[in-house]
């Protein structure tokens, strides 16, 4: 019988997918609003920072007894140990982790800038907060019987912050940006219980439509002074995805009409694609600039080249 793991995407993902949408929103409330409250401290404002710390203390408790109440509080417990994971969903569910723990890191470093703290806690106590945050479930996974710590969890959530804390303190700015993307699979509707029942669901629980880019912006690399004619805006992303997945660590055979069941074959995507970085496109429009640092973890439909192990290239006019 296979792990209840196996059955449902890690509770990071899942849970942290639909933060990040809340979390990354509010620095852009600056742009909503010309008040000297939203704007940056120039020196360390003790007030603001004694307040954010507070705040963050308090969200990061009511989070962590809502999640043990509403999730673990049904299994037993068990002494810590760890689950090897590593082999399920093809990796799909260590990307998400990576970008989670990217995101929350980054709102972390926004956070601490409004209130005036020198570079070093920005970095250490802005950049390290979505591994903190992560770190935690982790612990929480580890005393469940159910479930179990994991070692590739743990990688995955300290890449994330590493990658956010690496360009703001090599280059002050955000220059290689993950992002996520998703469109319908074909293998929901198989296995509704495991990859989800509709659109919400499935946007967390099927791997199979989900993809992480990395999106670079070439400007900055080339140089913004030297390189005018590439907009500022545009960037470059490489994408991985992962389909014909049925199960966590095996595929189960599904049914496709008159009692055919057939084994899907699991392999992974590659990508290569364009985007738009909504963060950087200046507009004077307040809703607008709302919505831009809102939602500018999505990649932008774009055309996309793909590779495979099965069908070689394929060329998408316009992939999500």
């Amino acid at each position: 019988m296979l792990s209840l793991r196996t059955y449902a995407p890690p509770r990071a993902v899942r849970v942290f997918l639909c933060l990040v949408i809340f979390l990354i929103s509010i620095p852009s409330l600056r742009a909503q609003n010309g008040s000297s409250f939203w704007t940056p401290s120039d020196s360390l404002n003790k007030k603001r920072l004694r307040g954010l710390l507070i705040a963050e203390g308090a969200v990061y408790g009511v989070t962590m007894i809502g999640l043990n109440q509403l999730w673990y509080a049904d299994y037993p417990r068990s002494s810590f140990h760890f689950f090897n994971d590593n082999k399920e969903w093809l990796q799909m569910d260590k990307m998400g982790h990576m970008t989670t723990g990217y995101y929350v890191g980054r709102l972390g470093i926004k956070a601490m800038q409004w209130t005036g703290a020198g570079p070093r806690k920005q970095l250490w106590l802005g950049g390290s907060l979505g591994f903190m945050f992560l770190t935690t479930i982790e612990i929480l996974d580890g005393f469940s019987s159910e479930w179990g710590a994991s070692w590739g969890d743990l990688v995955a959530n300290g890449t994330g912050a590493g990658l956010v804390m690496a360009q703001h303190a090599c280059w002050q700015e955000q220059r290689i940006t993950p992002k996520f993307s998703f469109h319908r699979s074909m293998y929901a509707e198989y296995r509704p219980d495991l990859l989800g029942h509709g659109l919400n669901e499935e946007l967390l629980k099927d791997y199979n439509g989900q993809t992480y880019w990395l999106s670079v912006s070439p400007r900055s690399f080339l140089g913004k002074d030297r390189v005018t004619w590439w907009p500022g805006w545009l960037n470059v992303a490489l994408g991985y995805g992962a389909d014909g997945m049925t199960g966590g660590s095996e595929n189960h055979p599904i049914t496709q009409g008159q009692g055919v069941y057939v084994t899907p074959e699991r392999y992974r995507q590659f990508y290569f694609s364009l985007d738009v970085d909504l963060t950087r496109i200046e507009t004077r429009s307040k809703a607008l600039g709302f919505l831009f640092n809102t939602f500018g973890f999505i990649k932008f439909p774009a055309p996309a080249l793909e590779l495979n192990r099965l069908d070689g290239w394929r060329f998408h006019p316009v992939y999500f």
